[in-house]
């Protein structure tokens, strides 16, 4: 049984680097907006997608695995909870939100014999 050498240092010093620069970048978009607010939102979902591969690629050391792939299809599995979880989520509240108006809890508050 071999055993693969330790990363180096180096690695874990670019991705800090690579990371930091990109959270920096994000923070002056927000902090300094001088373009309209879709783009400012479109630059920071760019800036999150490169900074999630730059910590799967230096700290986790997904492209660096051999066969068989274990590490990647437990992340695969683990993405494919946190999106079901966010995206339904996130359509429960909407959905919430549209069934929900003022107009219709104040309805249901006089009905009660309550109210505002």
């Amino acid at each position: 049984m071999m055993r693969t050498p330790a990363p180096r240092l180096r690695t874990y010093l670019s991705g800090y680097v690579l990371s930091l620069v990109l959270t920096v970048a994000a923070y002056l978009l927000v902090t300094h907006p001088s373009y309209s607010t879709s783009l400012i939102v479109g630059l920071i979902s760019a800036l999150a997608v490169v900074q999630f591969l730059v910590q799967l690629v230096f700290f986790l050391h997904i492209s660096a695995e051999r066969k068989p792939r274990w590490k990647l299809m437990v992340f695969i599995f683990m993405v494919g909870i946190v999106l079901i979880i966010v995206v339904g989520s996130i359509w429960i509240m909407n959905n919430l939100n549209y069934r929900m108006t003022p107009q219709q809890i104040n309805t249901y508050l006089n009905n009660q014999g309550g109210g505002f």
